[in-house]
């Protein structure tokens, strides 16, 4: 399959000279048969009879097909979790990513309550840098809303390359943010150009419903599936894509997990919404039946939020939804815990740790269960596994290309390959897969990353600390030409008409008195308004407050049945059986 060119000294694995010789090339317009030359890293030249210096490794394609390197544009490596740290850390996690053709990964930061983003942001980075095998890039998630946070997020976008930031609807008392602080948020992330990442499940409810489910005693990983039914994800999706088009802001749905939640993003693109949904491997691949399992242990490793349905029809809904285009990209939400450390929710399963494996399986389970079925073809595939998340995060066309001037992060994919997914062979430190026993077909043979091989011939050899960050500049042509167009469409005009001279009704209003304790969350906009009310309040006088219990009705003048005397009560008598018109008193 492959062979030397040149010198025969060049180690096997770090040549900066790569040739791949007779590949078909598929991007996600078209598909070509071409060569193709890297060097340093860089694709330098594609097409035929390419003239190349000496010293170059050539790699076989026999006209098989050569895509991009899969972009997981959702991952959770390392990450910390009430004292623990997640099971897969960068090394483990970026290892996995490229056994299954994903050359890039794009991580989510966590700040902790009290924690800087700009310190959080760069906590992640010093892990990333030292374990990572291949490049990577970071979202920023927004635990809590103040003035301080704003001014964060301008710095990340402005000197860390940072263009997406997640806010959270659950998470009660935790990470969850109110309506009017998401859009508070949402205009910020517009003005910069960023895109509004949401985790779309409504917490208020979700806390009700785990307190209900408890109280009738049931504490195991069902419990999980039970307090958050679908609709709840749903509702929150809904509310999400309205604040986004009130603030004209792009708008991602991470981990769209249920068919209803998929409808209604399907919905709001017919509509004309800017909005993009990422199912990710779990609910592409499996269902929330397993929620059921007798065995504890299995269960948990399915915990995650949203979770995964319990409708086993949902898989196919979903990847219908993604073939189709109503759904775009495609990440693992990754995020893999022992069991030992989900057993500290043993008996309360609002305590487990959350989150799935699949950063390894995602790119097979997508084209066994969309392209071998004849629901998309090779190009749809290198879409949604890597060119529009590189597109939409203005990664363009440095990732998601295979073309002259791209990064030379590639992919030779042999689709008649077969694999039986087990946890004793997968690349994770967990003892449980949730795809155990799942056949796939498709798969890759040789992965390039940075100009290098990773994986041929089954043997995967990666570089720990090779990754490099890749920054994000802000205003992503793809995402932001829409917006722009629709914010001249949009500008608010007041109506010209004459200035009203009229009376004017007088009125009383009275103020609510409210003795709330300010949040920590507040808002910059909410605490300028309270400051406001406050010294409001202090200035104005107010009115003496009419209790209304009080009436100051009364009857008036002399009636005609005064001389009468009055009865206490009167009793109606009737027969048994009742009559039709009661006509008796006495």
């Amino acid at each position: 399959m492959s062979g030397y060119q040149g010198k025969k000294n060049i180690p096997r694995i770090t040549s900066d000279r790569l040739l791949l010789k007779g590949a078909k090339i598929v991007n996600d317009d078209q598909s070509f048969l071409a060569d193709i030359y890297m060097e340093d890293g860089v694709i330098k030249q594609l097409g035929d009879n390419l003239i190349v210096p000496g010293g170059v490794k050539i790699i076989e394609a026999h006209g098989r097909m050569v895509m991009p390197g899969g972009i997981d544009v959702h991952t959770r490596f390392q990450m910390p979790d009430r004292g623990m740290v997640a099971a897969d850390d960068f090394y483990q996690g970026t290892k996995a990513a490229l056994a299954g053709g994903t050359t890039m990964i794009l991580d989510h930061v966590v700040p902790e309550p009290g924690v800087s983003l700009v310190a959080a942001f760069k906590q992640w980075r010093e892990w990333a840098d030292s374990k990572s095998c291949c490049d990577y890039s970071l979202h920023v998630d927004i635990t809590e809303w103040n003035k301080d946070t704003q001014e964060e997020m301008e710095a990340l976008v402005k000197d860390h390359g940072v263009n997406s930031f997640l806010v959270y609807l659950a998470y009660k008392d935790v990470f969850q943010l109110s309506d009017s602080e998401i859009y508070e948020v949402f205009g910020v992330v517009r003005d910069l150009g960023a895109i509004a990442q949401v985790h779309a499940e409504n917490g208020d409810i979700i806390a009700e419903e785990q307190r209900r489910i408890l109280e009738l005693g049931i504490s195991g990983p069902e419990g999980h599936a039970l307090s958050r039914p679908e609709e709840v994800e749903a509702e929150a999706v809904n509310r999400s894509v309205t604040i986004a088009n009130q603030t004209n802001c792009p708008l991602y749905v991470t981990k769209v997990m249920s068919k209803s939640a998929a409808d209604v993003i399907a919905l709001a693109r017919k509509k004309g919404a800017v909005v993009y949904g990422e199912p990710i491997s779990a609910s592409l691949g499996t269902d929330g039946t397993h929620y059921w399992s007798k065995n504890w242990a299995k269960a948990a490793t399915y915990v995650t939020s949203p979770p995964l349905s319990p409708d086993p029809t949902t898989p196919d809904y979903l990847n219908s939804l993604l073939s189709c285009g109503d759904l775009q990209v495609t990440g693992s939400a990754h995020c893999t815990f022992q069991t030992s450390q989900r057993a500290i929710g043993k008996d309360n399963f609002t305590l487990i740790p959350e989150g799935t494996n699949g950063t390894e399986e995602r790119m097979s389970l997508i084209w066994d269960k969309c392209v071998v079925t004849g629901k998309m073809d090779e190009n749809q595939f290198v879409a949604v596994t890597s060119t529009n998340a590189a597109k939409i995060f203005n990664l363009f066309p440095r990732k998601g290309r295979i073309a002259v001037g791209s990064d030379a992060d590639l992919v030779l994919w042999d689709p008649d390959v077969t694999k039986i997914i087990s946890a004793k062979s997968h690349n994770l430190a967990v003892e449980y897969n949730i795809f155990e026993g799942t056949e796939l077909r498709g798969g890759p043979v040789v992965v390039i990353s940075q100009g290098k091989i990773v994986l041929e011939e089954g043997s995967l050899h990666p570089t720990e600390g090779c990754g490099r960050y890749i920054s994000r500049k802000p205003f992503s042509d793809h995402v932001y030409k829409k917006i722009k167009a629709r914010s001249r469409l949009t500008e608010l005009r007041g109506v010209p008409r004459g200035q009203y001279d009229g009376p004017v009704c007088e009125v009383t209003v009275t103020p609510k008195v409210m003795s709330t304790v300010s949040s920590v969350k507040t808002s910059p906009a909410k605490q300028q308004q309270q400051q406001q009310q406050q010294q409001q309040q202090q200035q104005v006088t107010h009115q003496p407050v009419r209790n209304l219990h009080q009436s100051g009705f009364s009857l008036s003048g002399a009636q005609v049945d005064d001389n009468i005397p009055r009865r206490n009560t009167q009793r109606i008598v009737a027969p048994p059986g009742g009559k039709a018109n009661i006509t008796n008193l006495g």
